[in-house]
């Protein structure tokens, strides 16, 4: 989900929630500025040392990141290539 936070500039969060599949996955987002079209793509994965030693249990998670505060325009969010929103700056 998103969040534009009412405050000048405008400020904008993206929450996230899931599932991990052992408590020794690690959650990496990585956020990159807007292409020309004002779209951005957001990436959510895990990762985990494959020679550790994990218990198989799911590790639910949830999670607010900052997008940050945006130039004047109409802006399109994806996260792993699925449109989950848009906002107006």
């Amino acid at each position: 989900d998103l969040f534009v936070r009412e405050s000048y500039p405008m400020h904008v969060n993206l929450y996230l929630s899931g599932i991990l599949t052992s408590p020794c996955n690690q959650r990496r987002v990585v956020v990159p500025e807007p292409d020309a079209d004002n779209r951005i793509f957001i990436e959510v994965y895990s990762v985990t040392d494959p020679n550790a030693m994990c218990i198989q249990v799911l590790d639910p998670f949830d999670t607010t990141i900052s997008l940050g505060s945006f130039a004047s325009g109409h802006y399109e969010v994806y996260v792993n290539g699925e449109l989950i929103g848009e906002f107006d700056s």
